[in-house]
């Protein structure tokens, strides 16, 4: 073939390439990926969608096959579609769709940069841009739901297309609600004259709670127009797949005098929940938080999202007990409910007859510890367990953070001779605070429900199951790091992750270990150098009683009547002390010192720790020479080495 010849191939090649690349539109790529089948079927069968697809600019918004198999309603293949051409970078804060009405479609975005058409996440890296025959930009997003617009019963009497959101109040009965009604609500917001708030143009997001809630007679009346307030979020539109875990919104009713926020929540078992929490009141509308659940979530209206919740937010109009009865038949306190009334119910009556109260109740995640099988037949241990929850005061975050002012806060509850232990890290809403119950370290994960009689705070532990060794407790125990520190250097901590041995380990707290400072500055500097870890070694030795059982303060007390003093076993020697219990604390008799125990009965999968106000030392046990110090107990073995030495050399 002539060079001409192959220049002329050449042409024709790029002729037909050019003319193969024009025809592959946006339609052959969503009929071409097996992954979209369902949804091109849906096109196909809609004459407006193909003719979009072929004549015009646009964004379809496409849902994988996957999303199809969970979807369970109608399918409206316009609402996915919307005529302008937008790539994930430049989509507005919402677009009308093409179905009858255009309806918006709001795009958020979270933490995470993830994008969000309503409910629906745009899968990353999927999308694709092409033009078509007739020269029009169109783009595709792939995405893991399918958009679901407001549903209208096929019976409606009233033609309803894109209604704000009073619109959605008045035609309620004539909407797919899964048979919620929102009759009282609705005539709230009427006698309130709110109708405004519900009316206002943009993106709000409308908490709107249901008939139901309403069962108690003087509840609707408690619901005034700055609890309507409180059920809006104004200028943000909040999707629950895309909202943030607990981060506070400010809702309408947000003024001097009165401060109200609402955020999300979603737990583990998927069930989505809303809180409001009311930071500055007025004698009208208390402050605390309230707990709702979504019952019906992420129903898109012409100016935002309305989600239907279980109860109305801000009001604070039941008991502790009530509470938890509304929350334990399958709510998020389902499985506390649970074991209470497995238990008899008595825990119950005890709550019911305090009149001020707060219950640290562990979520339902919480009881899915192996641990706590095993004990939920023994009813007295739970009895023990479930006391150990319940406080009699009104205990909020902010009371909390005075007692843990200057120290961690000790607090008894219902169970004799038994205390928690609050600690607050962070300030503000980054603070994290944590409890420490019968060995067990729990976060409070929702802090400061509100009741008529006290708070409920829900933890992600269950007090007073332990679930890690005595190493573990204090490796992870703000109140134990510098024993921790100590038995490092020395190895000293390895033993105490060992199942097979129970220890009883008398744990001086940083402030006894502080307390020391003052009295043997110079010895004290050196407990805590690598250099001397065998002599800091010897000390902690002291502390520690091994046997095949645990001696709890109880068990101790009890045997100091019997015997006077009680001999522990100890690696190297024994202990001797004496346990009284004065004025409902514990206190023990060592070399004639009085030391107190701060926490007792810490309890550890391997043992039990006590925790103490002060180590079991003395002067005489510190000799400070040349730099450097011994315990007694190591002059005593440094001197019988020296003797073994000298007597060997006599008889050689």
């Amino acid at each position: 073939m002539t060079s001409s010849g192959l220049r002329a191939a050449a042409a024709l090649l790029l002729l037909c390439a050019a003319t193969f690349a024009a025809a592959a539109e946006l339609s052959d790529k969503l009929r071409d990926d097996s992954e979209l089948s369902q949804f091109y079927s849906q096109v196909e069968q809609n004459p407006i969608a193909n003719a979009t697809l072929t004549l015009r600019s646009c964004t379809i918004f496409v849902p994988t096959n996957e999303a199809f198999q969970r979807y369970k309603g109608s399918i409206h293949v316009l609402y996915h579609i919307t005529t302008a051409a937008f790539s994930k970078e430049q989509l507005p804060k919402s677009v009308s769709s093409d179905m009858e009405g255009n309806p918006p479609l709001y795009i958020t975005k979270n933490r995470n940069g993830d994008i969000y058409v309503n409910n629906a996440r745009i899968i990353p890296s999927l999308s694709v841009e092409m033009t078509n025959r007739e020269g029009k930009r169109q783009v595709m997003h792939i995405i893991d739901e399918v958009l679901q617009p407001l549903s209208v019963q096929k019976n409606a009497k009233d033609n309803i297309n894109n209604p704000d959101a009073m619109q959605f109040l008045q035609m309620a009965e004539q909407l797919e609600l899964n048979d919620f009604h929102l009759r009282t609500y609705r005539s709230q917001v009427t006698l309130a004259k709110k109708e405004s708030v519900y009316q206002s143009p943009g993106a709000h997001t409308f908490l709107i709670p249901i008939d139901e809630s309403f069962k108690l007679s003087a509840r609707s009346g408690l619901v005034d127009a700055k609890v309507i307030d409180g059920h809006v979020i104004p200028n943000t539109v909040i999707f629950t797949a895309a909202s943030q875990h607990d981060d506070p919104k400010t809702s309408a009713a947000f003024e001097d005098l009165l401060k109200v926020t609402v955020s999300f929540f979603k737990q583990k078992d998927g069930k989505m929940y809303v809180k409001s929490n009311t930071i500055v009141g007025d004698a009208k509308h208390r402050e605390g938080v309230v707990l709702a659940e979504i019952v019906k979530a992420n129903i898109p209206v012409q100016n935002g999202v309305v989600h239907l919740i279980h109860r109305p937010l801000m009001i604070i109009d039941t008991t502790v007990t009530d509470f938890l009865k509304e929350n334990g038949e399958n709510g998020a306190l389902r499985k506390f409910y649970e074991v209470i009334m497995d238990n008899g119910g008595e825990v119950l009556d005890d709550i019911t007859n305090l009149s001020e109260v707060t219950i640290l109740a562990p979520s339902n995640d919480a009881w899915n510890a192996s641990l706590i099988e095993n004990l939920l037949r023994n009813r007295k241990k739970m009895r023990e367990i479930l006391n150990m929850h319940i406080i009699r005061d009104r205990l909020n975050v902010d009371k909390i953070r005075q007692k843990n002012a200057n120290m961690i806060a000790q607090v008894p509850t219902v169970n004799n001779n038994t205390f928690l232990y609050f600690n607050v890290k962070g300030e503000g809403t980054d603070a994290v605070i944590t409890v420490e119950g019968g060995g067990v370290n729990a976060t409070i994960i929702q802090a400061d429900v509100a009741q008529t009689n006290g708070y409920v705070h829900i933890i992600d532990r269950v007090l007073g199951v332990p679930h890690t060794t005595v190493l573990g407790k204090l490796e992870s125990d703000p109140m134990m790091s510098d024993t921790y520190k100590m038995g490092q250097f020395s190895h000293f901590n390895d033993q105490l992750n060992n199942t097979q041995r129970r220890f009883t380990y008398f744990v001086p707290r940083d402030k006894g270990w502080q307390k020391t400072e003052l009295d043997y500055p110079s010895a004290h500097k050196k407990l805590f150098m690598p250099d001397f870890s065998y002599h800091s070694k010897s000390i902690l030795e002291r502390h520690l009683a091994i046997a095949d059982h645990v001696f709890t303060m109880k068990d101790l007390v009890q045997y100091s009547e019997q015997a006077g003093n009680v001999v522990l076993p100890t690696f190297r020697d024994s202990l001797q002390l004496r346990v009284e219990e004065e004025a409902g604390r514990y206190v023990i008799i060592w070399n004639y010192k009085k030391i107190n125990v701060y926490r007792p009965d810490v309890e550890c999968t391997n043992g039990i720790i006590h925790v103490i106000d002060y180590p079991l030392l003395e002067e005489k046990d510190v000799v400070v020479s040349g730099g450097s110090y011994l315990t007694e107990s190591s002059i005593c073995i440094i001197l019988a080495n020296l003797i073994m030495i000298t007597v060997a050399k006599i008889l050689n």
